[in-house]
């Protein structure tokens, strides 16, 4: 059976298409598709996610659509863009969602997260995207995911100017590439293992 991966981009922007972070995560996808990975990805702008920490926040709550296809994967990957230095709120809104997995576990004692893997890409047009990935990875490991050697791909411009990642369709930087390669091909190897073997958990 292929693994499945879903990637929800964060992005603040109305359509998908004005996204640099739409275009590292079907750089993402295509380098998922050469391992045989089936994927796909997720404009979370799209839906009525309303706050909170549960599974289901009531009337006109769309965030069950985006948690079938989380239930459904081998493997996440959360993409953002930097604001103020920070992961966008809508890429805090869906980590805070997902604090429900906490509580929702099996007879194992295991979070229904328990042996997917999770990854981060971030771009922006500033320093940053350490800072960012760092409170993406806590927050997907505590809700139970398990992240991969160099379980990140990014790219950030040089501070105070107006060059974003979509502006580079002539030629992406190689770095970047070749992060996305490397955090790909690790995340496939992980996943592949634990869908082998999962954790025991508290009850194993």
């Amino acid at each position: 059976m292929k693994l499945k991966a879903v990637l929800i981009n964060c992005s603040l922007k109305k359509e998908s298409s004005d996204s640099s972070t739409n275009i590292l995560i079907s750089q993402i996808q295509h380098s998922l598709s050469s391992h045989g990975v089936e994927s796909e990805s997720v404009y979370s702008r799209n839906y009525n996610i309303l706050p909170g920490v549960n599974h289901d926040e009531g009337e006109n709550d769309e965030w069950s659509n985006i948690k079938e296809k989380i239930d459904d994967c081998d493997l996440l990957v959360i993409g953002t863009p930097i604001w103020l230095g920070q992961p966008s709120s809508i890429a805090k809104r869906v980590l805070e969602r997902m604090n429900a997995y906490i509580d929702d576990t099996d007879e194992h004692g295991r979070m229904k997260t328990y042996g997917k893997v999770a990854c981060v890409c971030v771009v922006g047009n500033e320093d940053g995207a350490h800072h960012v990935s760092a409170e993406l990875y806590q927050a997907l490991n505590d809700v139970g995911f398990t992240l991969p050697a160099n379980a990140i791909s990014y790219w950030v411009g040089e501070a105070m100017q107006g060059k974003d990642y979509k502006d580079h369709r002539n030629g992406y930087p190689e770095k970047t590439t070749n992060a996305t390669s490397l955090m790909v091909r690790n995340a496939v190897h992980l996943a592949k293992l634990l869908r082998e073997k999962n954790y025991q958990g508290e009850k194993g």
